[in-house]
């Protein structure tokens, strides 16, 4: 596969997901589902009906009644199932986005186009080439055929990917009353995250999930390093994104920040955790004499080898970078008051370090004055504080280097 088919094909499944996105946000019930892959792409279950979509993107494709054959055909033959009772009477759709064509079908569909154009083919080639007739060999009527039209839908004017992925981001928008960024970054990167997961079950009740369900899973406070979301916007985008939204102020105010960091013990390197806490310390912390309020940032970092945050802060200290980590001499509690003292450009205090989670929530409850939170996981996140007087996000990454490009 080229390169280019490759991104077109990328492109399809993107159009699939964000189609199946858009179905379960329109169920007109919490209790109506949707299921994925069981009898087509994805099937629509309400307490009245079920129908069976089949969704295509070719863009860069005129349409052609043979794009769509095969999908007929197949439907026809579950048509054919349901009138002997063997599967279940449902409802048809096929949704296509195409370059050109679309005027083939204005026509509209009788039960001669149908058999004309869908349900004949040929097999073999020269002398052994084979005329066939599927509804003839599934014993289908016209009047069986006549009925069958009645619950299909062709539409080969679905819109085009990027008009269908703004369709989505307004739907969520009004679901969640969110705003344009959480929309995209919340919202639909976790609906991703819950599609993608249910399409690889195996088990058709495990591809199944209601509107109700849906929405719950995707109602969360963190933003999930999502793959598939990240490849869709482009890496580089994703994490300039996130630093626009959260990281970009012209004036910084003098807020207490908190940056909650997870380091991966085994690709764990110093001088790389070094960097961002150099970075951190440089973009969030105002420190000059002129400052009137001068402050520096608090730091957790999770998941570090034993003894390794100690010797960290021994070279930092010997660098001459300094520190505070609530602990005023050896043997001594951790003590908030000693943690919240104020970093000025006198005393030289360039970071605060929580060395554990109980540290970071005695110092976050202790302190009356405008606090945020900034947590970034690499799994699932590790520290839970949502009290609505503080602004706590959470940002899931890969690396350490990610951390350094949001902030």
């Amino acid at each position: 596969m080229t390169d280019r088919s490759a991104v077109d094909t990328i492109r399809g499944y993107f159009y699939q997901f964000d189609l199946t996105i858009l179905s379960v946000l329109r169920l007109t019930s919490p209790e109506d589902s949707i299921e994925i892959e069981c009898v087509e792409d994805i099937d629509i279950r309400t307490a009245t009906e079920v129908t069976a979509t089949q969704c295509k993107y070719y863009a860069k494709t005129e349409y052609n009644h043979s794009a769509i054959k095969d999908a007929v055909k197949h439907m026809v033959s579950h048509f054919k199932e349901s009138l002997v009772g063997t599967k279940p009477k449902i409802c048809y759709s096929i949704r296509g986005h195409y370059a050109a064509g679309q005027d083939k079908l204005d026509d509209g569909i009788d039960v001669d186009f149908l058999k004309k154009h869908f349900l004949t083919y040929s097999e073999g080639k020269g002398a052994s080439k084979v005329t066939r007739y599927h509804h003839s060999e599934l014993g289908l009527s016209d009047a069986d055929l006549k009925e069958f039209l009645k619950r299909i839908t062709i539409d080969v004017r679905a819109k085009e990917f990027d008009e269908q992925y703004r369709e989505v981001l307004d739907a969520v928008r009004v679901i969640f009353g969110a705003t344009p960024f959480s929309a995209e970054y919340f919202y639909y990167n976790n609906a991703l995250a819950v599609i993608r997961e249910l399409a690889i079950q195996a088990v058709p009740a495990d591809r199944t999930i209601t509107k109700k369900e849906f929405l719950a899973r995707v109602d969360t406070s963190t933003i999930l390093f999502n793959e598939w979301f990240v490849d869709k916007k482009g890496k580089k985008t994703h994490l300039a994104a996130l630093r626009r939204e959260y990281f970009t102020e012209l004036n910084v105010s003098p807020y207490e920040r908190f940056f909650l960091i997870e380091a991966d013990a085994n690709s764990y390197v110093r001088r790389d955790l070094k960097d961002l806490l150099f970075e951190l310390s440089r973009k969030w912390a105002k420190l000059s004499k002129r400052e009137p309020s001068p402050f520096c940032p608090y730091v957790h970092v999770q998941g570090l080898p034993d003894g390794e945050l100690l010797a960290l802060k021994r070279e930092l200290s010997t660098e001459g970078f300094k520190l505070i980590d609530g602990h005023d001499f050896q043997g001594a509690d951790f003590d908030y008051h000693s943690i919240t003292q104020k970093a000025t450009h006198g005393n030289g205090i360039k970071i605060k370090v929580l060395n554990t989670l109980a540290d970071v929530e005695q110092t976050v409850d202790a302190i009356t004055k405008t606090r945020r939170i900034y947590q970034f996981h690499l799994g699932s996140s590790y520290f839970h504080y949502d009290k609505s007087a503080v602004r706590h996000v959470k940002i899931q990454v890969e690396q350490l280097s990610d951390i350094k490009s949001i902030i």
